[in-house]
């Protein structure tokens, strides 16, 4: 598929997604969400792509927010169903992926941004990296999930002030918070995005997609994670991953998993 709003490139198992509307300062639009969703199902079913990279083109912004022009006048029922899709489509999409999603945080993650950040599965953040939810500034609250998100990774009281005051905080006080996992110069960021891929791919991506599974599990309504890791954990027994793993521990060599 042909993409106007991003970049998509393999590379030893490295699939590393490029939102790239630098004129925008690669804020997401509806075409942009709907490559998006394209290009991470299209990695996510790939047999040979073991982690996914995302991140903005440039160094000014990972994403710099949603395109604010394309719903300024959208009356109730269109606001609910803009945020109903975006988090169908990509939010969600992307939380729920049986492939590991980084995020590498280049410069500004405000609103869209912030939040598509927040639903990789972890994230790394260039040293002049800016964070924040603005809505409130313009009168309308975080939509794709931000108001979930970001408590569970940061705490309750961290969210509501960053919500509520629409301000920005720098890549130290995300580390600070545990919004982001580290923090490196521009120029590092995704050579360390690909180091720390590297290490994930020496492991079953069978169990590592069981794992996910499991983890999102504590964060959803309803849905005893207890219960879902056990079932989860019995799952893995049936894979020839298990029984290479062991396998090779047994052997004391290194496993080579075949994904199954």
């Amino acid at each position: 598929m042909a993409y106007e709003n991003i970049r998509s490139d393999f590379s030893n198992g490295i699939t590393t997604i490029t939102i790239n509307r630098p004129s925008k300062l690669n804020a997401l639009n509806k075409a942009t969400i709907e490559e998006l969703h394209h290009a991470l199902d299209d990695a996510n079913q790939s047999k040979e792509t073991k982690v996914i990279i995302v991140t903005g083109s440039g160094e000014k912004a990972f994403v710099a927010g949603a395109d604010i022009s394309e719903f300024a006048d959208f009356n109730v029922e269109e606001g609910g169903r803009l945020a109903a899709k975006g988090q169908e489509l990509l939010f969600d999409f992307v939380e729920n992926l049986s492939t590991p999603v980084i995020a590498a945080v280049n410069g500004f993650a405000l609103g869209g941004g912030l939040e598509l950040a927040m639903a990789c599965h972890f994230r790394l953040a260039s040293s002049n990296a800016k964070m924040g939810l603005p809505e409130v500034s313009l009168g309308v609250i975080p939509g794709y999930g931000g108001t979930q998100r970001l408590p569970q990774l940061v705490g309750k009281g961290r969210a509501m002030e960053m919500v509520m005051t629409a301000g920005m905080i720098d890549a130290n006080q995300a580390l600070n918070y545990g919004l982001v996992n580290h923090v490196v110069e521009t120029d590092e960021l995704l050579p360390l995005a690909e180091k720390i891929a590297s290490k994930i791919m020496r492991n079953s991506s069978v169990a590592i997609a069981e794992a996910i599974s499991a983890v999102n599990a504590n964060y959803k309504d309803g849905v005893d994670g207890y219960q879902t890791e056990i079932e989860a954990f019995g799952n893995c027994f049936g894979t020839e991953d298990f029984k290479e793993g062991t396998t090779a521990f047994l052997e004391k060599r290194k496993a080579d998993f075949p994904g199954r």
